[in-house]
């Protein structure tokens, strides 16, 4: 009963982990299916996902619970904090100090808005005023830095999570090797030649990243030459049109830089989880240093350019601007607009659906096609 002790996450934390580390014993092959085999220390459901014999694990919401946590954080109007333990205890640790940092982070750039305003409203033409903000900005960067830190530690604290990464860590379900004896703890477990692995990631994880590195440099540079290209038409006749087309390099660069950073995720994910870490911690260090270094260098790259090789500071301004704005608006569409009319739109077919076989009470859906309906949802990157 995980009414009382445990979170409804950690109970399906527990289901999950269970099922991750069904492993086989023996060489053998899946019951029917003989063309799936079965090697000693190989992840059993691993195995059935990659032969699509199992298509999906996913846990079903809790309609209820959903509701009560809904009402309480978002449905009602009111100016509070977000109840950071309901988020906690229905989506897990993970989710709700994201939201704990987005919350965070919102209260922290007040002062930064409330300094910038009155720099932008007065177009100053003498940037040795600007060093006063710049200055501010970077020591404001590292306070709210650590305050995070503190903050961070206490909510992991009061959560039980604080020292959890310290604990032994177990196997990854990801991880395979030839089945053997861990040498610390005396466990059965699959082991795999750390050579190996280094191999992997200087031989062909680096050479990846650097070449997409050189893909995202060159994007950069067709950036400029429209750049100039739009540039040179507006000075020969500067209308308001001309004046518009300014702004569509950059949004064009702003979009190519949001597809390249969402493709390139997809294929930093395949060759981390190809790189076969034994424990999670190891690979997720090792995906955030892969999405990070890409990331930056493909989002700032041209704005350090600008900065410090054209030392162009109206076209810096222009350009930092349009990025800026283009990104923010293409990020809220994915992450929130573009799911919530998929899924309205799903349920809307689904009731439908139901509604056209039998009369429904409500809204409420069956079992079986709340299923459906779920398991055609998006899966959440984290």
């Amino acid at each position: 009963d995980g009414d009382g002790f445990l979170s409804m996450a950690e109970c399906q934390y527990i289901i999950k982990h269970e099922l991750d580390t069904l492993r086989a014993k023996d060489e053998t092959h899946v019951p029917g299916y003989t063309q799936a085999k079965l090697y000693p220390g190989k992840s059993i459901i691993r195995r059935l996902q990659s032969k699509g014999i199992l298509i999906q694990i996913f846990p079903l919401h809790d309609k209820e619970e959903l509701k009560r946590l809904s009402f309480s954080w978002y449905k009602k109007f009111k100016l509070s904090l977000q109840p950071l333990d309901d988020i906690r205890h229905y989506f897990g640790e993970g989710q709700a100090l994201y939201f704990g940092f987005l919350e965070y982070f919102t209260f922290a750039l007040i002062p930064m808005a409330l300094i910038g305003v009155p720099y932008y409203l007065f177009d100053w033409e003498d940037y040795d005023k600007y060093v006063v903000f710049a200055v501010f900005n970077v020591i404001w960067c590292t306070v709210i830095l650590e305050l995070w830190k503190r903050h961070s530690a206490s909510l992991a604290y009061s959560w039980g999570t604080l020292s959890r990464k310290k604990a032994f860590e177990e196997p990854r379900p990801g991880f395979h090797g030839v089945l053997g004896f861990n040498p610390v703890t005396g466990r059965e477990e699959p082991l795999y030649p750390n050579a190996k692995r280094q191999l992997r990631i200087y031989l062909v994880s680096l050479p990846f990243v650097l070449l997409c590195l050189y893909i995202s440099l060159y994007v950069m540079m067709i950036y400029f030459l429209m750049e100039g290209w739009v540039l040179s038409i507006h000075d020969e006749n500067p209308t308001f049109w001309t004046g518009l087309l300014l702004f569509i390099p950059s949004i064009i660069y702003a979009v190519v830089i949001e597809a390249m950073n969402l493709v390139y995720r997809y294929a930093a994910e395949f060759l981390t989880d190809w790189e076969n870490h034994r424990l999670e911690s190891s690979y997720q260090n090792h995906l955030i240093l892969k999405v990070l270094v890409f990331n930056f260098f493909n989002c700032f790259a041209s704005l350090f350019y600008i900065a410090f090789v054209m030392r162009d500071m109206a076209l810096l301004r222009h350009s930092l601007a349009t990025l800026l704005i283009t990104s923010q608006i293409l990020n809220q569409i994915m992450e929130a607009f573009l799911p919530y009319w998929l899924q309205r739109r799903r349920n809307k077919k689904m009731v439908r659906k139901v509604q056209k076989r039998r009369t429904l009470e409500g809204k409420a859906l069956p079992l079986e096609e709340q299923v459906r309906l779920e398991a055609d949802m998006s899966t959440y990157l984290g």
